[in-house]
């Protein structure tokens, strides 16, 4: 048991288990085993949400008094990014303690106050779970590093040095996600720490089995304290080459290798990332969830991977594995590309072996939503973009403040800069401080977030307008659009479960599908990928559709509304939802 939870009184240990143990047998959300299906999961970035101290900082007592407002939006399950104990390197992905929360968002009474109200509310809360390092405070790493021959000296990934004409140097050829080698020279040790992510963040040795053990009484832990699932953080980097071959180069054109923005020769992940090894891993985390509590505790997997094959092994050969990898193939194509998104949905739809996927548009670590966009039809597209999301046959994750239509604010200084790839790499790389601005309520001071002096992060100068209080009261909001097409996502039976159906699948503007569900019902989505009016027709008759008569479910503010499949009419990045009759 980790240190950490003997420390806990008797008492308190009692009490916590008992609140976990009462979440487990009362959840309502967790109570059908297929509620993540088709559901709506809400990522949380902690520090950004609500602030409930005026400390400048969002904490789990903010997210608790923000509960109502995600039941009325429609919400399953809320993932949050890290809130264990950290140096905050970054931002809580190097952990310290694996037992605790961070005493700047609150304390495991509050943790499991809000799995309770959440649980009131039928919404799961959802852990990140970083299993491929920790931070170079935790104790394990402190250990390891002291000597070549403590107990857990073989915890991380030590190297022995490479020698060139007599001067030292890493064992092989690997980057750090953030640039640079990702060998550390350690002087206690004499010898390299690996680590894919900050220097801060040392690597984890998931070769052994003590390792293994000791992350999966993690994932005991919170499944105790009643976490409805996992969102398993960079989960196809746990293995590594044992052989410690180099890299191949990444070639440029001449065939020389790039070089990156610090200069370093470009290397491709060959044997670095999504090594078979990982597959194991995938089902013992599934047994251990399984074992712990008979509820359904959900596997979601950060799984940025090169091809829906690799996809469709995430689920399991027998649906061993993650319930949910997340499709990034989707989301972040990085253009509106018609023939693409067409491509990419169809292989989620058709190539996964009816594997429920996971599409996800926006998180902490890129752009939001309004990359897609240069002119000035902002809103629309962000309407298009929720319509592609939410009426597809996925489970949908979302991004705070997309539903208000939160945008990037990229720091125009270098001193309101907090994340380090920005620190380090202004002004050409500014960092993911712009899609982690505090989210904007109301457009009072702080935007509603805190009544601190000063927030961790400057509120956007857009929440004057962009905010909750203003979009409640506005009938064509982006936020009433939200809540109106999520909720028709639950209630449409050919939205919620029905199968999904290219349609005119030449057309370069407009993105059109079909949902038909098992009962004979259907429904047909356009959306239109441009800034220029676009009209469509429908023929149905190959999917022995013979009427074309529609009913009109959801369209974008101001469009004309229609009775007939033979002419829909479409806005600059329009929309129509429309039953079949």
């Amino acid at each position: 048991m980790h240190p950490a939870v003997r420390r806990l009184s008797c008492v308190f240990f009692a009490l916590a288990l008992a609140a976990g143990l009462r979440a487990q047998s009362t959840s309502a959300v967790q109570q059908n085993p297929n509620w993540w299906k088709n559901a709506v999961i809400y990522e949380i970035y902690p520090r950004s949400f609500q602030d409930s101290n005026g400390d400048g900082i969002g904490d789990l007592n903010g997210i608790t008094s923000r509960l109502d407002y995600l039941q009325r939006l429609g919400i399953n399950a809320i993932w949050l990014t890290p809130i264990y104990p950290s140096p905050q390197v970054d931002f809580g992905y190097d952990i310290s303690d694996y037992y605790s929360i961070d005493p700047q968002y609150g304390t495991l009474a509050d943790f499991d106050r809000l799995v309770a109200e959440a649980r009131k509310r039928n919404i799961g809360i959802i852990m990140d779970l970083v299993l491929n390092h920790t931070s170079d405070q935790h104790p394990w790493f402190k250990e390891s590093a002291s000597s070549r021959t403590n107990p857990k000296a073989d915890w991380y990934m030590w190297r022995d040095p490479k020698y060139v004409n007599g001067h030292r140097e890493p064992p092989n050829n690997w980057l750090s996600v953030f640039g640079r080698s990702a060998w550390q020279w350690d002087p206690a040790r004499q010898q390299y720490y690996y680590h894919r992510f900050y220097i801060q963040q040392p690597d984890l040795n998931w070769n052994n089995p003590q390792v293994r053990k000791a992350m999966y009484d993690v994932e005991r832990f919170w499944i105790r304290h009643g976490v409805a699932g996992f969102r398993l953080d960079a989960i196809t980097a746990l293995f590594e080459d044992p052989q410690d071959r180099d890299e191949p180069y990444i070639l440029g054109p001449d065939g020389k290798p790039l070089l990156d923005a610090w200069g370093d020769k470009e290397v491709e992940s060959t044997y670095t990332d999504n090594l078979p090894e990982v597959h194991d891993v995938l089902r013992e985390l599934r047994q251990v969830a399984d074992e712990t509590t008979s509820r359904k505790v959900i596997l979601i997997g950060e799984t940025y991977l090169d091809s829906v094959s690799d996809l469709r092994r995430m689920y399991g050969a027998h649906n061993d594995e993650l319930e949910l990898p997340m499709d990034m193939e989707v989301g972040f194509i990085g253009k509106l590309d018609v023939p693409l998104f067409r491509a990419r949905i169809n292989e989620a739809e058709t190539e996964i072996n009816g594997d429920q996927p996971l599409f996800v548009f926006d998180n902490h670590d890129n752009h939001r939503w309004d990359r897609f966009v240069t002119d000035d039809h902002r809103i629309d597209l962000g309407r298009m973009l929720a319509a592609v999301l939410f009426a597809s046959r996925d489970t949908a994750m979302m991004y705070y403040g997309d539903e208000i239509g939160m945008v990037t604010t990229v720091p125009t200084r270098k001193e309101d800069v907090r994340d380090p790839i920005g620190i380090t790499g202004w002004p050409k790389e500014k960092g993911r401080d712009g899609e982690r601005t505090p989210m904007q309520w109301d457009s009072g001071i702080d935007a509603g977030f805190s009544a601190a002096a000063k927030t961790w992060l400057p509120i956007p100068p857009s929440y004057k307008t962009v905010n909750v209080a203003a979009e409640e009261r506005d009938p064509d909001s982006i936020l009433r659009w939200y809540e109106q097409i999520i909720a028709l996502k639950k209630s449409d039976p050919a939205l919620h479960s029905g199968e999904e159906i290219m349609l005119n699948t030449t057309d370069n503007n407009v993105l059109s599908w079909l949902r038909k569900s098992p009962g004979g019902e259907a429904v047909v989505v356009a959306c239109n990928f441009t800034a220029q009016p676009q009209t469509v027709s429908f023929d149905l008759s190959a999917q022995g559709i013979s009427g074309d008569r529609v009913k009109t479910l959801m369209k974008s503010p101001g469009e004309a509304d229609t009775h007939t499949l033979r002419h829909i009419a479409l806005g600059p990045y329009g929309v129509y939802i429309g039953k079949v009759e």
